[in-house]
């Protein structure tokens, strides 16, 4: 997957915010102010960190031990840093959507409820 795809894939969910708080070399996605995904803009080895469920996140270190590795430079039994141009477009997808619906259901009920309105 490459930068463009991922980032119309976020856009594309549900009050999804786009920013660069931390200078040219990453976009941060968030919902309801929290963040979902942080995107690493490296020429080589593209990476995304997103939030997982810690027995997932285990499990996928496993499967894929050179591709998903514990979130870098994140809290590494909530945050998973995957290698986007190597890993299949589902398998992002449906990582990049649990890190959604992970932060989204975190969030206070009246904000969810702006959300989705």
């Amino acid at each position: 997957m490459d930068i463009e795809l991922f980032r119309f894939h976020c856009l594309n969910l549900k009050g999804a915010t786009e920013s660069m708080p931390f200078g040219d070399g990453a976009i941060v996605y968030k919902v309801g102010n929290k963040m979902f995904a942080l995107l690493r803009l490296e020429p080589i080895n593209l990476s995304v960190n997103l939030k997982c469920d810690p027995e997932l996140a285990q499990e996928l270190r496993e499967s894929f031990p050179d591709l998903i590795i514990g979130g870098y430079h994140m809290n590494k039994r909530h945050w998973n840093t995957l290698f986007i141009e190597k890993l299949a477009d589902s398998l992002i997808m449906e990582q990049l959507v649990h890190s959604y619906e992970l932060v989204f259901n975190s969030l206070p009920a009246k904000i969810k409820s702006s959300i989705l309105e």
